[in-house]
């Protein structure tokens, strides 16, 4: 049995490395092509895909110290890896809010769509799986941890439905507001997104994304 615990405590620690691995590559890749094609949506996307990786971070950490005492509550790293995530999300929030202002102003549009249709395809497929993984551990472990963190990567996919809906639209209509949009559908997630990082650190809960599947 603690064997079965062991290996369960494992496979967590590995998606959570896969999670942390693939933000750092999507970034890289979105906020790349986001400058190059000049699409505000794709580079929103990848930035947050960088601040992904700082709450990935203190999910492995969790994952670590619960595997060797048991304990759930929130430590002070996890904290301060929570705090500082909430701050970010925000600071890209209010960034791509007077990006897309100054863009409208401008009458900027993208050059092209593609790379984020490309991109939202492969992050929906990688998120459906992660987050299938994470609940078949985290019910087995009986872990509120785990499938909180699984819930909350739901957040993560419904980015990648609005980059793939908005770059989409864009690429077969070239509306010029369509990727303003887009970036509207970012900047309120990430907003959200803030906010339930706080809100963990406020309840010392496991689970801040208010979906009632958050719970064992």
């Amino acid at each position: 049995m603690i064997d079965q615990t062991s290996k369960l405590y494992q496979t967590a620690f590995t998606l959570a490395l896969i999670t942390i691995i693939f933000n750092i590559l999507e970034g890289l890749v979105s906020v790349f092509f986001g400058i190059k094609d000049e699409t505000l949506t794709l580079f929103g996307f990848g930035a947050d895909s960088f601040i992904e990786v700082l709450s990935g971070i203190g999910i492995a950490h969790m994952l670590i110290r619960v595997k060797n005492n048991g304990n759930e509550t929130k430590d002070e790293f996890e904290n301060r890896a929570l705090k500082i995530t909430g701050v970010s999300f925000y600071i890209l929030s209010a960034g791509l809010t007077l990006t897309a202002f100054y863009n409208l102003y401008m009458g900027q549009k993208p050059t092209t769509t593609l790379w984020g249709v490309i991109i939202s395809v492969i992050s929906l497929s990688t998120m459906w799986i992660l987050i299938k993984g994470k609940l078949k551990v985290g019910r087995a472990l009986g872990s509120s941890s785990i499938i909180a963190d699984a819930n909350c990567t739901k957040v993560c996919m419904y980015m990648s439905g609005v980059l793939l809906v908005s770059s989409a639209v864009y690429e077969l209509t070239h509306i010029s507001y369509i990727d303003l949009i887009g970036t509207a559908g970012i900047v309120w997630l990430s907003f959200k997104e803030g906010q339930e990082c706080f809100e963990k650190v406020k309840n010392n809960g496991v689970c801040a994304c208010g979906h009632e599947s958050c719970k064992v």
